[in-house]
């Protein structure tokens, strides 16, 4: 993993903590936030090492980094001057306005390029050398299914935070817009899209309703 890289990832770690921190902040329950830092590391840490697993399995790589944008519409001239941190701003905008009740968790996009290796392949499925939509809505859906897998594994074990911080950071990653995951396994594949969608949006609504 490229030092830039893991300096995004951290990035997203400490906006996560950030992010589901705000709230307990404000309550004055201060001593969870040491859970949500650790907790932070494990959910950034399986959306990103799932998604490497899935993207070596196809002979590709899979790089993370902050969710930017510079296109804000379809003609060639609606665009900002420079790519903005939308993965800072958004997420906290939305927890100031909120007072840390709506807690939006897009930070980080991926991209999968195909190894130099898998050009050598001149048989079985995977003889191309390019990345298909496909594989890298695969890709994503992996992060996706990881997540969820440690959203169950968190509430079997009885750690509520920890599920709703991974159920929340799930949904939230399944929104298809700009570049983010959800977007990509999209246009990979609208099925597992709609799938992943609908399990993401039950365990978000479960987490939601343990605070009511």
């Amino acid at each position: 993993m490229k030092p830039e890289e893991m300096a995004q990832i951290l990035i997203g770690v400490i906006m996560l903590f950030i992010v589901s921190g705000v709230e307990y902040t404000l309550l004055g329950q201060i001593d969870i936030l040491v859970q949500v830092i650790l907790f932070s590391f494990i959910v950034i840490f399986v959306g990103v090492f799932t998604k490497k697993w899935m993207a070596y399995m196809f002979d590709s790589s899979v790089e993370h980094k902050l969710w930017h944008v510079y296109r804000v519409g379809w003609r060639e001239h609606q665009h900002f001057k420079k790519e903005l941190p939308f993965g800072i701003i958004l997420p906290l905008v939305f927890s100031a306005f909120s007072l840390g009740a709506f807690k939006l968790m897009t930070f980080l996009t991926y991209e999968t390029k195909a190894l130099k290796h898998r050009a050598a392949k001149r048989f079985g499925a995977y003889s191309f050398t390019e990345v298909t939509d496909w594989d890298n809505g695969l890709v994503g859906a992996a992060g996706i299914v990881g997540l969820l897998v440690l959203s169950i594994i968190s509430y079997v074990l009885g750690y509520e935070l920890l599920f709703k911080m991974s159920a929340y950071y799930t949904l939230m990653n399944m929104i298809p817009i700009s570049n983010l995951d959800g977007t990509q396994i999209f246009f990979g594949s609208r099925i597992v899209w709609s799938v992943l969608a609908v399990i993401s949006l039950i365990f978000g609504l479960y987490a939601f309703a343990l605070i009511i």
